[in-house]
């Protein structure tokens, strides 16, 4: 969540702020009501406690002297019925501000570009040169389907609609991407490989941002009365590690990566890439998440993007890096580095990763922290998450642009030992 400190002294300029960049409205009147209000209980409550400390002192001293001690109880006893009301209503009051907090998305970094939706978005670079065929091209349901490989209707029977059974060598190929990012990853980006839980509790979600205002895109279970939440993206989990931490100086930058599926309910995306797998409730992803100094958070951030654009370019695909505009970044955000691939059936170039610097907004939440070398004090970390990448997505675009006239998929070379040398799949 953004500083109390800035909503407390700077409201209208912060208001302000989020309503040009993340076209968020702000009720300045409420808050400021309800922080005046926090401000008066807190003064009562603090005199309160001083005139019981104070009374109940007298209390000793009259009955040291031998006097009627009665009127002072009774005096002390009505300073405690005040002082429990007061305290009372100034943590009804807190928890209010406290959820004003929570749903205030994070304030974009200067460097990121205004816009109200994706066509905002400014192209960063390019990579490589689309493929052109000499026959018609298949898209990745066409190419599945003419093999058996990818059953729709098969997830459709088993759990609904967006879920997909993979079969044979198309399951493999699946399972060897996955393999490939985290041996990257781990064996030349110096990401700890990590396998974490993909059921965490509210705290967690809480943390980075998923909750409170996101809860309808989450699936939950609940046993008794225990209710917890089901991944998103293994970016909850790995974060959360630091929670409530407080993380030594020569540990930093702390970089993990963990492969993992993937669960999100997609409220409000009905009649958006419906087709195939490109929008699924269940899915893989291999995550790299980085906890880091604050003035080192934007090198680390161009340094995760780029660990994301070498599984692109090892494997031969085509992309290109779009720096997101502040109405198009997720809520956490400071900033964001978009890979999109190329996919030959849709012509275009579509997201596959998604790199953000969240600055101290998610540490602020965990409180997460590092001592600083300086100061010898406790400050907020930097948070940073991406996709390195998203596994389903990566399927498909190896499917589609290394597809033959036969039906056959050539595998990139970086694949092959997962095949024990096979050139292809058909």
């Amino acid at each position: 969540m953004l500083d109390p400190a800035l909503l407390r002294t700077q409201l209208a300029a912060t208001a302000q702020r989020l309503r040009d960049t993340r076209g968020f409205d702000l009720d300045t009147a409420a808050f400021e009501q309800l922080e005046n209000e926090r401000k008066a209980l807190q003064v009562r409550t603090q005199e309160l406690q001083n005139l019981r400390n104070t009374r109940s002192k007298a209390i000793g001293m009259a009955k040291a002297k031998g006097e009627d001690v009665a009127p002072i109880m009774r005096e002390v006893a009505g300073i405690g019925d005040e002082l429990k009301t007061s305290e009372t209503r100034l943590e009804q009051i807190r928890a209010q501000i406290d959820a004003i907090a929570a749903g205030i998305p994070n304030l974009p970094h200067d460097s990121v570009p205004h816009g109200a939706d994706e066509s905002g978005n400014v192209e960063q670079h390019r990579w490589g040169t689309p493929r052109t065929f000499d026959f018609g091209i298949k898209d990745h349901v066409e190419l599945g389907a003419h093999h058996g490989w990818l059953d729709g209707d098969a997830g459709a029977k088993l759990s609904g609609a967006r879920f997909t059974v993979l079969r044979g060598d198309l399951a493999r190929l699946h399972r060897a991407l996955a393999q490939f990012m985290l041996d990257l990853h781990a064996g030349e980006h110096g990401y700890l490989e990590t396998n974490v839980p993909l059921i965490v509790n509210a705290d967690s979600m809480a943390g980075t941002g998923q909750l409170p205002k996101f809860e309808d895109d989450l699936f939950a279970t609940q046993v008794g009365e225990m209710k917890r939440y089901l991944i998103p993206t293994s970016e909850v989990s790995l974060t959360n590690l630091v929670r409530d931490e407080i993380v030594e100086d020569a540990t930093l930058p702390q970089r993990y990566t963990a492969h993992s599926m993937c669960f999100r309910a997609e409220a409000g995306s009905h009649g958006r890439d419906v087709r195939g797998m490109i929008r699924q409730h269940q899915f893989e992803k291999v995550e790299l998440v980085s906890i880091a100094r604050p003035d080192e958070s934007h090198d680390e951030h161009e340094r995760m993007t780029r660990c994301a654009e070498v599984v692109l370019e090892k494997l031969g695909l085509p992309y290109r890096r779009m720096l997101l505009c502040t109405g198009d970044m997720g809520f956490s955000a400071i900033k964001t580095f978009d890979l999109e691939v190329w996919l030959p059936s849709q012509n275009t170039y579509r997201e596959i990763s998604s790199c953000s610097n969240c600055g101290d907004f998610q540490a602020r939440r965990m409180q997460a922290r590092w001592r600083n070398p300086v100061t010898g004090k406790p400050e907020l970390v930097h948070t940073l998450n991406g996709s390195g990448t998203a596994v389903g997505r990566a399927l498909i675009a190896v499917m589609e642009n290394y597809q033959n006239a036969d039906g056959s998929i050539t595998l990139p070379d970086v694949l092959r030992p997962y095949f024990g040398g096979a050139g292809r799949i058909a």
